[in-house]
């Protein structure tokens, strides 16, 4: 086996869109690839130095949406170009916004679901950025994307992840086993 120094390897690692209004009102979006469930209703998400953190500070309110196949070009744009260099940074993605139900925040409603979010806390706050913990006080899902159960259906959207190695976007694949069931032929073996 090859060894190599420490890096910021976890996989898979979301693509996370990240939605905040400015101090005018002004709709943001940063790409963020470090984050995940915190708890139940919770999630966690490593935030740098950017102008999305400057709006969280101003109202701890934001959305999270899931990169997908069809977005990634404007994902990846959201996350190279900094609103703070680019007045119209969201005209030029072209994606669609509205007001989210629960929260003073953005919902870029091109993307499958998105998570309503208010900041619950701040961890190691410094000149470049903090961690946070927030809490989902709501998900909207576009209809197309539910299952015939009525929950989403994530085989459908075609989310990416991406891959700290190369650098790429990968595209997320089939469903290859059960959770929570799959296992069961383990405990059966003798």
């Amino acid at each position: 086996m090859k060894t190599f120094k420490p890096k910021a390897w976890v996989l898979p690692q979301p693509v996370l869109i990240i939605g905040t209004y400015d101090k005018d009102g002004v709709p943001n979006a940063m790409n963020a690839a470090w984050g995940g469930q915190w708890d139940e209703n919770e999630i966690m998400i490593s935030m740098g130095s950017h102008a999305t953190t400057v709006n969280l500070n101003l109202c701890g309110d934001f959305t999270v949406t899931f990169a997908t196949k069809e977005t990634m070009v404007e994902s990846d744009y959201v996350g190279i170009v900094s609103a703070k260099n680019e007045p119209e940074k969201i005209a030029k993605t072209g994606w669609n916004v509205a007001k989210a139900e629960c929260v003073n925040a953005p919902v870029f409603t091109d993307f499958p679901m998105t998570l309503e979010c208010r900041i619950k806390e701040k961890y190691n706050e410094s000149d470049t950025g903090y961690y946070i913990v927030a809490e989902i006080l709501n998900i909207v899902v576009n209809e197309e994307y539910l299952a015939e159960d009525g929950k989403p259906d994530v085989e459908k959207m075609n989310l990416i992840t991406f891959d700290p190695v190369h650098h790429n976007y990968l595209q997320l694949g089939e469903k290859v086993g059960k959770a929570f069931s799959i296992g069961a032929q383990v405990k059966q073996k003798k």
